[in-house]
């Protein structure tokens, strides 16, 4: 038989951060001596209130059905969540639950984008975020920043990129992969040039409890007009520590959006792991904030030590970020290509980090603190001995 497969699939390439990971588990299972940078991962336990919720779920037979948008408990959860840490105000039918941000992400995208569709995407970027659009047979509309810019685009710069054909911005705050935050200002001026345009905001907050400098403001709050035309993606997987458990959500003020996401979902994933949702509300009411701000504590000691470090390397710079677990690290003193410059640094010293190229800026990698101090010191280390070679 000859296949024939549908073109939208294969357009889509392997997340570049999946893969490098992958690669640096398969080599280090093969003995090697691999130190990896590369995941978007915590490496701390999820907190136990959160696993005896789960328990809990189990022992007292909560593993069927549930409805798609999630159980009325959850979404509660979120809808209190938002008003007291985000100063916003969600009615439950204004909330769908999903399995993991990037799956919310998914659905967005194929609820709002058509061909030609323009999608403005500041670089450097998530991976996924053009991959999406792609799918959707949307297009990248990409606005470049600088490392002395701290990554972030200008009102101006916003201005000049929309189109009549513009559907949608895509703010990350706090950023993967800088770790930048947009202030309160910098919002405000990206909501006035929205005034009056139809564009969509997609503003992905996954890491907003891992903040480390400044105050976090999500784009929904700056005002009505900017809540009205702004989706809000988070979830529990960074902040909570549950990657695994896949749980993410969408907030957004148009009902009948959210109906048709609905509805999209019943068809293809219906709801999400049953357990997971009541996991979810331990990880969203308060019972786990001490592990956060642990975590967060922890993250923030390894952010400073890796700057430090890192930035006492000639050839290399980077730039302190404000949140997140990532440091986007300048190599093109080194080599202009970081694709290259991260191959060999996996294959001469076992160090995975992964190369700005597929964040969409080159010269650049990115670094993942989301791991012990002690392996941390080590994988500098190597990537400094690697530097003065090179």
């Amino acid at each position: 038989m000859q296949a024939h497969y549908a073109g939208r699939i294969t357009k889509l390439s392997e997340s570049i951060t999946i893969a490098i990971s992958t690669l640096a588990r398969e080599l280090k299972s093969q003995g090697k001596d691999i130190l990896s940078f590369s995941a978007g991962e915590p490496d701390f336990d999820t907190p136990q209130v959160v696993k005896d919720a789960a328990i809990k779920a189990i022992n007292e037979g909560f593993t069927k059905y549930t409805a798609v948008a999630g159980i009325p408990e959850l979404l509660n959860a979120i809808s209190e969540k938002l008003k007291r840490d985000n100063n916003l105000e969600y009615s439950t039918k204004e909330i769908i639950v999903n399995s993991g941000a990037k799956h919310s992400l998914f659905n967005v995208f194929q609820a709002l984008i058509e061909k030609d569709d323009e999608v403005i995407i500041p670089c450097p970027y998530w991976v996924t975020y053009p991959e999406l659009v792609t799918f959707s047979n949307g297009k990248n509309v990409f606005i470049q920043t600088t490392q002395e810019n701290h990554f972030k685009i200008t009102k101006e710069q916003l201005k000049q990129a929309i189109t009549p054909k513009t559907k949608m911005l895509v703010l990350t705050t706090p950023s993967n992969p800088t770790g930048m935050v947009y202030s309160k200002t910098e919002l405000e001026e990206i909501a006035s040039v929205l005034k009056d345009t139809n564009v969509w905001v997609l503003s992905d907050e996954i890491y907003e409890k891992l903040i480390y400098d400044g105050t976090f403001v999500s784009p929904a709050s700056i005002s009505q007009d900017m809540c009205e035309r702004t989706i809000t993606i988070n979830g529990l997987s960074k902040a909570v520590a549950m990657t695994g458990w896949r749980m993410g959500y969408l907030a957004s003020k148009d009902q009948k959006l959210c109906k048709l996401i609905n509805d999209f979902q019943s068809q293809s994933l219906s709801n999400i792991n049953s357990i997971t949702q009541k996991a979810a509300i331990a990880g969203l009411d308060g019972s786990a904030d001490k592990d956060i701000e642990r975590m967060r504590q922890a993250f923030k000691e390894r952010r400073d030590f890796a700057c430090e470090k890192l930035n006492a390397i000639q050839g290399l710079k980077v730039s302190k970020p404000d949140g997140a677990f990532y440091l986007f690290v300048h190599c093109a003193e080194i080599s202009k290509d970081s694709m290259q410059f991260c191959k060999d640094l996996l294959e001469n010293v076992g160090v995975a980090v992964v190369p700005g190229i597929g964040f969409g800026m080159d010269g650049y990698f990115r670094f993942s603190f989301a791991t012990d101090l002690e392996s941390i010191a080590k994988g500098i280390e190597r990537i400094k001995n690697y530097c003065e070679k090179h």
